[in-house]
């Protein structure tokens, strides 16, 4: 299979090149292929959310275990009739103070859509994006399109059509380019039913905004240690005990801000018989070892959502400079902090 690279300006959507290029994505959708496709968070990889087989062959191209379902994405309140039923009350409070934009949320499916998306079980993950060609497409298809980030499953989020060829050149029809992702890391998941408000992954979204749209709000809670193959499906997407991993092992580091530079300096001295990188945030210095070829410019400290956007370019980068290890500092856990931990945390398992 030769994969499609059709390009869109997202500023010009009504230009010829995108409207053929939009046109040609949406037929492959309506007929059962897939599609890579541009969101505000990454680059999601989209399928006919109500064919079985089209779900089947996502995770077929993205070697994706079928205990981790998949989040499926509409462009409109007209869409997610017959999706879903019902609504609760907290979930419409959400959806009107963040959609478009990166939550996710559960929600009692019918019976119109595929087991494959939801694992089996009986809570479906739903969004409306926020990217102008994400709408567009899902428009045009006419569809709900479930779409999980377009790697292969475990690796490193694609925030780049060139990232997702790294992964899915050959096994996928198309991929739609539209230059690199907003956000830079995924939506933020949750059940708005349940009491207190149950975050599964935090995201661009933060817990503070949630408790101020719709009351308590909490993390998931791991029952126990997770496996790396589990005997049922999982809650929500993306809880699974290893993603978002660079080739590289990665090492986190923990430290008050006055006193991480010499904490960099100590882990690069334990693995100086490493190939060895670093994502390196404006304010901190380059730890012993680490040769400017293999440091990432990670943004700065002082602006976490910068951290964010770059945080999968840099580990795709370090990666490509040959790395082996990876010292990456690890921000403090307020506001998008906390989804930056989660997906470092889970990559470095």
């Amino acid at each position: 299979m030769k994969t499609l690279h059709l390009k869109v300006d997202p500023a010009h959507l009504d230009a010829p090149e995108a409207v053929e290029a939009l046109e040609r994505a949406a037929g492959i959708l309506r007929a059962g292929g897939l599609v890579a496709m541009p969101t505000e968070t990454v680059y999601g990889l989209g399928a006919n959310a109500l064919n079985g087989d089209a779900v089947a062959s996502v995770f077929a191209a993205k070697q994706r275990p079928k205990w981790d379902p998949v989040i499926v994405h509409v462009a409109s309140m007209a869409m997610l009739e017959g999706l879903v039923e019902p609504v609760p009350e907290k979930a419409r409070r959400l959806m009107e103070a963040f959609w478009p934009g990166p939550l996710t949320l559960l929600l009692p499916r019918t019976a119109a859509i595929p087991d494959a998306v939801t694992a089996g079980r009986p809570l479906m993950g739903v969004r409306m994006p926020a990217h102008p060609v994400a709408l567009e497409l899902i428009r045009r298809a006419g569809i709900p399109i479930a779409g999980p980030s377009a790697n292969r499953f475990g690796h490193t989020s694609p925030t780049t059509a060139e990232h997702v060829l790294e992964d899915l050149d050959g096994r996928i029809e198309a991929v739609l380019d539209a230059g690199p992702t907003e956000r830079g890391v995924e939506s933020t998941v949750l059940d708005p039913a349940l009491e207190p408000i149950t975050i599964y992954r935090p995201g661009a979204v933060t817990v503070e905004q949630v408790r101020e749209v719709a009351g308590p709000a909490e993390y998931f809670k791991e029952k126990g240690p997770l496996k790396a193959e589990p005997t049922e499906a999982m809650p929500a997407p993306g809880v699974g005990l290893r993603h978002y991993a660079p080739k590289a092992r990665l090492v986190l580091v923990e430290a008050p801000f006055v006193e991480m530079n010499a904490r960099l300096a100590e882990a690069a001295l334990r693995l100086k018989e490493e190939r060895l990188g670093a994502m390196l945030p404006k304010e901190f210095s380059a730890p012993p070892g680490v040769t400017p070829e293999r440091v990432f410019a990670w943004g700065r400290w002082s602006e976490p959502a910068e951290l964010a956007r770059l945080l999968y370019a840099g580990l795709r980068a370090l990666d490509e400079a040959g790395c082996t290890a990876i010292v990456c500092p690890l921000p403090e856990a307020g506001g998008i902090g906390a989804a930056i931990r989660d997906r470092l945390g889970r990559a470095a398992r």
